[in-house]
């Protein structure tokens, strides 16, 4: 790359602020240091709190987005009554069994916009104001009958946000061994649809998926998952610390302290230039 060649914006983003004390507090830190773009917040854990949002705030005031991780899995339980379906606890159904039910059972829209209004309403309690996006944890907000009352929602309560969408631009034939990506390219054609169609923008491109097996080697991903991104795009990222709350809510755990690791490392912004990305 010449040096005259624009860099372009890569909004780098951290998914599930808010799960856990060691999360946040690895999260915060690589705002701090300038390695991330946004975080996406989830409201639902029983850790997150108005002390933290304003943690999150302070830090993250002129470096990152702050945006919503609207949450409808397990272990959660919703804000609303009448959401459906739910586990025999009360919880939400963990995402294979949601997966499977959102493409053969018709879920109850107004339950699920009712939900998702309460979890943007605890988002602008916390933070005094909308959230500059909307995602979701485990990509629900792309779900069959899900993805409109995300949308609803968002043009009704936070019509300045975007929404992120999970479309890919790498050949398809070079991602057969990443099953989640072609579900979330598939989902993500008719949830671009419907966002345009309600004048709701969405990011170009998105990447960051990858197999959580132990052992990944997160430093060897990494520049594989910027390569043909234009300007604008997302990758997402899990960077966090383990402790006990970590390990009873999430089943992804080291490799969080593996990409944290990476990415508050002294190559990763190497790469980033080498790649022609800034962080925007």
């Amino acid at each position: 790359m010449t040096t005259d060649t624009p860099l372009r914006r890569l909004i780098l983003c951290a998914d599930d602020f808010g799960l856990a004390p060691g999360v946040d507090d690895a999260i915060i830190d690589l705002i701090g240091k300038g390695r991330l773009s946004a975080t996406s917040v989830m409201v639902l854990p029983p850790t997150f709190s108005a002390a933290e949002a304003a943690r999150l705030a302070a830090v993250a005031e002129g470096r990152a987005s702050v945006g919503l991780h609207v949450t409808l899995t397990a272990p959660f339980q919703p804000l609303t009554s009448g959401f459906g379906p739910l586990a025999g606890d009360g919880s939400f159904l963990p995402i294979g069994k949601l997966l499977a039910a959102s493409f053969v059972t018709p879920f109850d829209r107004d339950a699920i916009a009712r939900e998702v209004a309460a979890q943007m309403a605890a988002f602008v309690t916390a933070f005094g104001r909308p959230p500059a996006y909307v995602d979701g944890h485990q990509h629900v907000h792309l779900l069959p009958g899900m993805r409109e009352a995300v949308l609803d929602v968002v043009t009704r309560a936070a019509p300045q946000a975007w929404v992120r969408q999970c479309g890919q631009v790498t050949a398809t034939l070079k991602r057969l061994g990443d099953p989640k990506s072609l579900l979330l390219d598939r989902m993500s054609h008719a949830f671009r649809r419907l966002a345009a169609e309600r004048g709701v923008p969405t990011n170009p491109a998105f990447a960051g998926t990858y197999t959580f097996k132990p052992g990944v080697d997160y430093a060897t991903l990494f520049p594989a998952f910027l390569k043909d991104l234009p300007d604008g795009s997302v990758v997402m990222c899990h960077p966090g610390r383990v402790d006990t709350e970590l390990k009873r809510l999430d089943p992804l755990t080291d490799l969080r302290e593996a990409e944290y690791a990476y990415l508050g490392g002294e190559a990763f912004p190497a790469v980033l230039a080498r790649a022609g990305f800034t962080l925007a």
